[in-house]
């Protein structure tokens, strides 16, 4: 009951995290492109009113006339609206999820032998400090070096550089992908937080009581969200990693990351300047480089043939044998996957393949999880060989018997 409900936990999170993060990203997004599209008014009363920018817009079979001004506003409405709530869902919502599938279960999902024997009390305390260090050095490095964007553009990237590597090194591969994008997602929502809607809020004070309005707070506001926006794809590729083990799994997977991530950073840049009307076609062509780099680089070499084995009368056959499966099912997988397991409090998933009848039932979930796409066991843990996927290869495509 406990595994069942940790399940529709997750199921549930996961789908309001990815509802939310729609929500944020489309905002963001959309702002971006707002931002870099006005033109300036041409009509006199809205150049007299403040309008420094605008734009005529026809979307639903409306038409729309959004305005932006270079200072504050003659007069504020009562119902000003706030984009604030989607980025604090967001993080919630997907600390919830990270909480729930990786903090709860650290020995299956943070820690790989391989990489670091570490404990889950050490585990889960090193996930967390990535979080709230990740936030900490940046916000300080923002602080010092408010007009030194280009430094601090470089500091930043070498400080992802420098986290993914020693994230890579501390974690199970997959789980040092999504730590690195928990920790660039929650600089993001920091932004908001703590310096974006905070400013605003002074901004906004400062015209209601008819004081000057202080720049540093849009100045502040704007590098922060200019870099939200730059955070934004490399975030969306570690969240959406997990899912495919040949990023994570391979030995220098932190220079994957740090790869795709670099892609991400690439097309954000081409869009950005296309909303300005600039066509700048090398930054998409660097990050199709990259991505195709990527991809060659982490080609799979073929699987060594499943051993033959002696029929009747010594004759050799192709046939594996459900024995041999279950066998290795026994010494890699039933850790986690058995109706007690060792290394988790319940089944993982709800899926059990310590009897015969349960490995052949779920015959198609363990080639595609163990042979296809190399992600079961989770970080390896249990040490299976290439041999031993050919194995299990060959069953199931004999006809798994």
């Amino acid at each position: 009951m406990e595994g069942y409900l940790l399940d529709w936990a997750n199921l549930l999170l996961r789908w309001l995290h990815v509802i939310v993060a729609i929500a944020w990203i489309g905002s963001s997004f959309y702002f971006v492109w707002l931002d870099n599209s006005l033109r300036a008014p041409i009509d006199a009363a809205l150049k007299e009113k403040g309008v420094g920018g605008e734009l005529w817009a026809v979307h639903g079979g409306g038409f729309y006339n959004p305005q932006k001004y270079l200072g504050a506003p003659p007069s504020l409405p009562q119902d000003l609206h706030w984009f604030y709530w989607e980025s604090y869902s967001t993080w919630l919502s997907g600390f919830g999820l990270f909480s729930v599938l990786y903090l709860f279960n650290p020995r299956v999902f943070l820690i790989d032998p391989n990489v670091a024997n570490i404990s889950p009390t050490v585990a889960v305390v090193a996930a967390l400090a990535f979080l709230v260090l990740g936030w900490l050095v940046y916000d300080i490095a923002c602080r010092a070096l408010q007009k030194q964007e280009k430094l601090l553009a470089v500091l930043v990237v070498l400080y992802v550089v420098a986290a993914a590597w020693a994230a890579c090194h501390l974690f199970s591969g997959r789980a040092a992908f999504l730590i690195i994008g928990a920790m660039i997602a929650t600089i993001m929502s920091a932004n908001v937080f703590f310096v974006i809607i905070p400013g605003q809020r002074k901004v906004i004070a400062s015209m209601k009581a008819g004081e000057p309005v202080n720049p540093i707070h849009g100045q502040r506001g704007k590098q922060r969200s200019v870099h939200n926006t730059y955070f934004t794809l490399p975030v969306l590729f570690a969240m959406l990693s997990n899912h495919y083990s040949m990023t994570y799994s391979h030995k220098h997977n932190w220079l994957v990351l740090v790869l795709i991530m670099l892609a991400g950073v690439l097309i954000r840049q081409f869009f950005i300047l296309r909303h300005k009307g600039k066509l700048n076609l090398a930054y998409p062509s660097v990050a199709v480089a990259v991505l195709a780099g990527v991809v060659a680089w982490l080609s799979p070499s073929a699987l060594p043939s499943a051993p033959v084995q002696a029929g009747a009368g010594g004759a050799a056959t192709d046939v594996v044998e459900l024995a041999q499966v279950q066998k290795i099912m026994q010494e890699r997988c039933v850790q986690c996957h058995a109706a007690q397991p060792s290394m988790m409090p319940t089944p993982a998933k709800g899926i059990m393949l310590d009897t015969p009848e349960s490995v052949r039932s779920h015959a198609q979930q363990i080639y595609q999880q163990v042979v296809v796409q190399k992600a079961m066991p989770l970080g390896n843990a249990t040490n299976i060989t290439d041999q031993e996927r050919a194995t299990i290869a060959k069953w199931f495509e004999t006809g798994a018997k």
